[in-house]
């Protein structure tokens, strides 16, 4: 049985639980051993894999549709808070929309898109990554909250990890908000949560949208069960956003942050840090409150 369960984040539909297990496994103890502790055996991690969900089925080619660079007002809404994100990190190098004097009208169109693209692309932290790649990305945040029953099955896959001997919970990016989910479902005997790269602040796109909903005072509900809440972000991640989820949900929240160099949102840097080690030693040695 595992002491610790991990939930990947997103793009990972061409991999699998031992696959992510084999990634994250060295990084998860490599920064245990900086914060002093340790964890000898591999077994003592479950890695929880949903990727397969959004991977596609393998069928004849339909007649064309919907280009790759084509959003719904969602992802768009989406593409605006990252792009928003990415000029405020960078604001000589990545125009923000106020820079074209955009309407709201214009919004929901191919050009405002494109546009958002072409100025996400001049950030650092999406070079390198292919157009069409962070389109995908940005659909399957979208499908994880519209696709009733991938989002049922996505929780499951963690759910089903946890047993009375986990202790700790560790989410990336969309991954968080899976965990997130789960934790509120399931009664356990887990006391830590560890959010990384996590948007579970997202406004509208996504704090508005979990299961269970904030509150009527904006407040999201706490995880039953769970003493230490520590969300761990690099200022550069424009997926973690906001970077404080403690205002947003109240309690002992930490917010810690941390450097991870120009791959500002990668699970593994995340690990690495001895930021991440010490909330996961914690978490591993806590009794409660």
């Amino acid at each position: 049985m595992a002491l610790v369960v991990a939930v990947h984040g997103i793009g990972q539909q061409f991999k699998a639980d031992t696959v992510i297990h084999d990634e994250w496994w060295p990084s998860l103890r490599g920064g245990l051993r900086l914060a002093g502790g340790d964890l000898s055996d591999p077994n003592k991690l479950a890695c929880a894999f949903y990727g397969n969900l959004f991977r596609q089925k393998n069928t004849l080619p339909a007649a064309p549709g919907r280009g790759p660079a084509t959003l719904d007002d969602d992802e768009i809404a989406l593409l605006e808070v990252l792009w928003e994100a990415a000029a405020d990190a960078e604001p000589a190098r990545v125009p923000g929309p106020a820079h074209y004097q955009t309407s709201p009208t214009m919004v929901a169109t191919p050009q405002f898109v494109q546009r958002a693209l072409n100025a996400l692309s001049r950030s650092t932290f999406c070079s390198g990554i292919a157009q069409n790649m962070f389109v995908g990305d940005l659909k399957q945040v979208v499908r994880y909250f519209r696709d009733s029953d991938l989002r049922k099955n996505a929780i499951s896959s963690v759910t089903n990890l946890i047993s009375n001997e986990t202790r700790v919970v560790i989410g990336h990016s969309l991954g968080s908000v899976v965990a997130y989910e789960a934790l509120c479902r399931r009664a356990s005997q887990v006391k830590s949560f560890v959010s990384i790269g996590s948007p579970l602040g997202m406004p509208n796109v996504i704090f508005n949208r979990l299961k269970p909903p904030p509150d009527l005072f904006g407040v999201g509900v706490w995880p039953p069960g769970i003493s230490q809440w520590t969300n761990i972000s690099d200022v550069g991640d424009l997926v973690a956003n906001p970077k404080r989820l403690q205002p947003l949900f109240g309690g002992d929240l930490q917010d810690i942050s941390v450097h991870n160099g120009s791959d500002a949102h990668h699970g593994e840097r995340y690990l690495t840090a001895v930021e991440c080690g010490m909330a996961i030693w914690r978490g591993l040695n806590c009794d409660g409150k």
